[in-house]
């Protein structure tokens, strides 16, 4: 299994997806022309480390900005890891949010309410230099 990573663009978002520790990033922006696309080579990836995960799973999202295309495949992604999570797996998702951003803290509550995984929600300061 590989390590998948991208950088991140004008219109999506870096994604670090580490089959050896288990960790998954996602931070940035994610409004891509082709949502469907763009994350399909992380769907895969999903369903080849469903096959043989680590130990522990850990699912870091810091997104700044997201659309309506790719908030519903968020919540396709999280669903897999749900399914990861009800197989006995050991699986967290961390929802970063700025502590002034109020939607985004409310989108993090929404999905929380609607799936089974252990979901924390973590506000943290914006600094302006």
């Amino acid at each position: 299994m590989t390590h998948y990573q991208i950088e991140a663009a004008l219109d999506t978002p870096s994604i670090d997806l580490n089959p050896n520790t288990g960790v998954m990033e996602f931070s940035g922006k994610s409004f891509p022309s082709d949502v469907t696309a763009f994350y399909q080579p992380v769907m895969d990836w999903l369903d080849e480390y469903k096959l043989t995960p680590c130990e522990s799973t850990e699912v870091n999202l810091k997104l700044e900005y997201f659309n309506t295309a790719s908030s519903k495949i968020l919540l396709e992604i999280f669903n897999k890891l749900e399914a990861l999570y009800k197989e006995g797996n050991n699986v967290v998702i961390n929802w970063y949010y700025p502590d002034d951003d109020e939607d985004m803290e409310q989108t993090g509550n929404e999905y929380s309410e609607l799936i089974q995984v252990p979901f924390k929600k973590i506000g943290y300061s914006v600094v302006f230099n």
